[in-house]
């Protein structure tokens, strides 16, 4: 359940409490992310999973949901922002041929990412995101909106690549990186529980 309320001295930014009937958490995330990573980090814990993301163009909103949620910890391994290509090769170790070759938003380049992310954070299962939230940087191939993901699980065959790409409508950057955030929460989810 969410209750609006506004911060002291700046009546215009608006926080909610959510209340699952034994927590309160103050949000300005919106309910239906903060709810939909409560879900994805319950049905990790109880499966014994580590997670990590690895985010481009959500710029750390995943991990800003994922650790909203009080427990967090003992499912999120790891959230890497990895905006510029530069830090993509850096922190994830995606190659200087694929970003060439490819681009920052392909299913190469999240393939590469969620790989790396699962290398470097050790968890069980990490989700890559990466796209065109706007308003500038589309192209005719790549129009705003254009959004990739990647799923890699430890002992999967690195080969056997997961990966969706999706075109969302263009009502607005945030609008965008919401539903993308939404998707790479969802591929999360333990198979049985998700899309």
């Amino acid at each position: 359940m969410l209750n609006p309320i506004a911060f002291p001295g700046n009546p215009r930014k608006v926080a909610r409490i959510m209340t699952d009937g034994t927590h309160a958490t103050e949000t300005t995330l919106p309910a239906e992310l903060v709810e939909l990573a409560r879900t994805v980090i319950e049905a990790n814990r109880k499966l014994g999973r580590r997670i990590a993301v690895a985010e481009s163009c959500t710029g750390g909103l995943v991990s800003a949901a994922l650790t909203e949620i009080p427990g967090s910890s003992a499912v999120f391994e790891a959230g890497f922002v990895t905006y510029s290509n530069t830090q993509k090769m850096a922190l994830l170790g995606v190659s200087e041929d694929v970003l060439d070759t490819f681009g920052a938003v392909s299913i190469a380049t999240a393939w590469a990412m969620a790989q790396g992310a699962l290398k470097r954070s050790g968890a069980d299962v990490a989700v890559s995101i990466t796209g065109v939230a706007g308003p500038d940087g589309g192209s005719e191939m790549k129009p705003v909106g254009t959004v990739v993901f990647a799923r890699a699980e430890q002992g999967e065959d690195a080969e056997n690549v997961v990966a969706d790409l999706r075109r969302f409508e263009n009502r607005g950057r945030g609008a965008i990186r919401l539903q993308a955030a939404l998707c790479a929460l969802d591929l999360l989810l333990p198979e049985e529980l998700g899309e």
